[in-house]
């Protein structure tokens, strides 16, 4: 399995309903895709202090790398990508990705 973790530094404009109406859109597509397994988003409560930049993010579980290139390839997880990407700081340079495999 892989845990896909997107954190996000909001550009200094971005309102929180920026990321509300992507988050609507990726959970769909949690709903709809064969393979992925759970969507989870929240506030980054950064209890060690090592995150501040970051204080917004989600998790998807996926059974496979699979899985998680059909969801790459969603054009809905591709539109909701495309508005993460207009509200962080420098564009894609404010989303920090990593897909851990467990």
């Amino acid at each position: 399995m892989l845990i896909h973790t997107v954190l996000l530094e909001p550009a200094s404009d971005t309102a929180q309903a920026a990321f509300d109406e992507a988050m609507v859109i990726l959970e769909q597509v949690a709903s709809n895709l064969p393979g992925m397994i759970a969507f989870h988003h929240g506030p980054n409560r950064d209890f060690e202090g090592k995150s501040q930049a970051y204080p917004y993010g989600f998790t998807c579980l996926f059974e496979d790398q699979t899985a998680l290139e059909a969801y790459a390839a969603d054009p809905e997880h591709q539109r909701a990508g495309g508005m993460l990407v207009a509200n962080c700081k420098n564009g894609a340079d404010g989303i920090f990705v990593s897909d851990l495999e467990v």
